[in-house]
């Protein structure tokens, strides 16, 4: 997620460049054979190019406002996360004690079941991250220009470090062994703490109650998993995205042609600013489809995804601290203004 107040002039024509090189090369052959070679029947009407360029921006409006859909509804998902997680940690603390137990344990073995059950809560957020990091054939971020972009600004945690290593200091070696065998690890860590909540309950650190309202919870996350393994797994539809991409590129390509006329208009040599001005009409249009596409993925890796590695790092620390266990964590600070 980028959290600077603007893009600067500097990233965007980085990230587009590539665009602009070939829109000036787009817009100059037929002004060249226009002005030079005097091929004037290359000139087309400028009324049905305009027509068919507003077909195109309602089309990639609408792509966009359900690439925006997409990416908001994963942001509220994970929001869902963080205000479970901490209901999670103040249920977990509160609920599991010794008032019912059948063998009274010291305060300290207590708070170890309580960080327990903490640490596989974390293990659950690190696998369900790495899960939705995992690259899709449909997913953006690794086309060139986004890659150039991602390798210069910005690091994702989940392409640089492995899944095993980082789950690993949060589970038991028993358990670790088990989820690893595992195809969906994030699905098994809540089947895990669901077992371990049945044994609290029968050794009496759970009442009934209780134990219903934390498998609540522990339903609540798989719902919250659910979801974001939806968004990740179902991509905008490739009929609407290709087909817009298509509208962009014919659009672009007829845009100096309609433009020769108009500035044939103006006098003998302003012919020469049908480039510049093409080259401008046809960036602001791939630059929206850009965008699009980069907002169509919010767990892809992006500049503009939803920032899941920090914010699980932001469960980690109130979490911790609720239990009052010493840490040495600290938030993650943006990279050239970029979460993730």
């Amino acid at each position: 997620m980028h959290t600077g107040n603007t893009y600067t002039i500097k990233e965007v024509l980085f990230w587009t460049r590539r665009d602009i090189y070939m829109l000036l090369l787009i817009a100059t052959i037929p002004v060249v054979l226009y002005k030079v070679l005097g091929w004037t029947w290359l000139a087309l009407p400028w009324l049905p190019i305009a027509l068919l360029g507003t077909a195109v921006a309602f089309v990639v409006g609408f792509k966009n406002n359900a690439s925006y859909d997409r990416m908001w509804e994963a942001r509220r998902i994970w929001g869902s996360i963080v205000n479970g997680s901490r209901s999670w940690g103040i249920m977990v603390k509160d609920y599991v004690t010794n008032t019912h137990a059948k063998q009274v344990i010291a305060d300290d073995e207590l708070k170890a079941i309580h960080l327990e059950l903490y640490n596989r809560h974390f293990a659950w957020l690190t696998a369900l991250r790495f899960q939705l990091r995992e690259a899709k054939a449909w997913e953006a971020i690794y086309k060139v220009h986004n890659l150039e972009y991602k390798n210069r600004w910005f690091k994702v945690d989940e392409h640089e470090h492995k899944l095993a290593d980082a789950i690993k200091p949060y589970l038991k070696e028993e358990e670790y062994l088990i989820v690893m065998q595992k195809t969906n690890k994030a699905a098994q860590l809540i089947a895990l703490q669901s077992s371990h909540l049945k044994h609290l309950k029968e050794s009496g650190f759970i009442e009934d109650f209780r134990h219903m309202e934390l498998e609540k919870m522990l339903v609540d996350f798989y719902a919250q998993q659910g979801a974001s393994e939806r968004i990740k797994n179902f991509p905008y539809p490739r009929q609407y995205a290709t087909l817009n991409l298509w509208f962009v590129k014919i659009f672009v390509l007829l845009i100096p042609f309609g433009m020769l006329q108009e500035f044939g208009k103006l006098g003998h040599n302003m012919i020469w600013l049908t480039i510049p001005f093409a080259a401008l009409s046809g960036w602001i249009f791939t630059t929206l489809e850009k965008i699009g596409e980069s907002s169509e993925n919010p767990f892809e890796g992006s500049a503009n995804d939803v920032p899941i590695t920090q914010m699980s790092r932001n469960i980690e620390i109130d979490m911790l601290e609720m239990l009052q266990v010493p840490h040495q964590l600290e938030p993650l600070k943006p990279s050239n203004f970029i979460l993730t």
